[in-house]
């Protein structure tokens, strides 16, 4: 962590914010099927279900294929940001959000990139000790996306922090001559900024299934600029600062939990033993 603000009210109008959380409803019975992020009025991921006791999803979608960054703010961006309200940040990038109310949080991380069923892959490692498989599948979930883990830590004995940076595009779609501008300035000493849009969801399983039972709270980033700096970061091993605006109204946690990440985010990295 370095720095945060209080929460404040961001955005647009949802019908003139390039992206969105929307919710799909049922044909016949019109509840909730699928939570949603909308970019440009089109379902790009999937997100964890509203019941509470469902695993942490962030499920990659075919139509997500766009980037949002502001051209405006990349000079800015290439540097540090020490200040979440140093030169207008927040409120360019605001300008792609719905209206709502966010908590800026600006963080420096270390990426380190995973691919899906591969080592260090949350769902099938951690999200499996918990849930166990899914029961019609017979497979952990599956994001459909290469992505980032930054940060881990124990809430309490019961309740472990997992955070994450999702791309909107995989890394395989970033410029390779980008990547590596921005590497070469990392091994210079430079820490770069990416923006980020972010949720809290907090899981716990109904029913002990797995090998592990405790709540995961997943603070997940969704890349609204920075895609190369994040592979480049992943790369030669550098940090990179992130400006997270966390979604506070989007969020499956409760504002109690939402007060405590400024907190948690300046612990010591910890990883979680089963059984604790």
């Amino acid at each position: 962590m370095i720095r945060t603000g209080g929460p404040r009210r961001l955005g647009v109008p949802a019908s003139e914010a390039r992206l969105t959380f929307d919710t799909e409803l049922q044909e016949l019975s019109g509840g909730p099927r699928r939570r949603l992020l909308m970019v440009d009025d089109e379902p790009a991921f999937e997100l964890t279900f509203y019941c509470g006791t469902c695993p942490l999803l962030f499920r990659r979608l075919e139509t997500s294929r766009e980037r949002l960054s502001l051209e405006s703010m990349q000079e800015r961006l290439t540097g540090t940001l020490d200040d979440p309200d140093a030169g207008g940040v927040i409120d360019a990038f605001g300008t792609l959000l719905p209206e709502g109310d966010y908590l800026p949080l600006l963080l420096e991380v270390e990426p380190r990139l995973v691919i899906p069923g591969s080592e260090g892959d949350y769902f099938s490692g951690e999200q499996v000790t918990t849930w166990g498989i899914d029961q019609f599948w017979g497979l952990p979930e599956y994001p459909h996306t290469p992505y980032y883990r930054t940060f881990e830590t124990a809430v309490d004995a019961d309740t472990h922090l997992y955070e994450f940076v999702v791309p909107m595009v995989p890394p395989t779609w970033n410029e390779r001559e980008r990547v590596e501008e921005y590497a070469a300035l990392m091994e210079q000493g430079t820490v770069p900024t990416a923006v980020a849009i972010s949720t809290l969801d907090v899981c716990q399983p109904a029913i002990d299934r797995g090998d592990d039972y405790f709540a995961h709270w997943g603070l997940t980033h969704f890349l609204i600029d920075g895609h190369h700096k994040l592979e480049a970061a992943a790369t030669a091993g550098r940090p990179v600062r992130l400006l997270s605006l966390l979604a506070l109204g989007e969020s499956l946690a409760e504002a109690e939990d939402t007060a405590r990440l400024p907190a948690l985010r300046t612990r010591p990295r910890r990883a979680r033993g089963i059984g604790w």
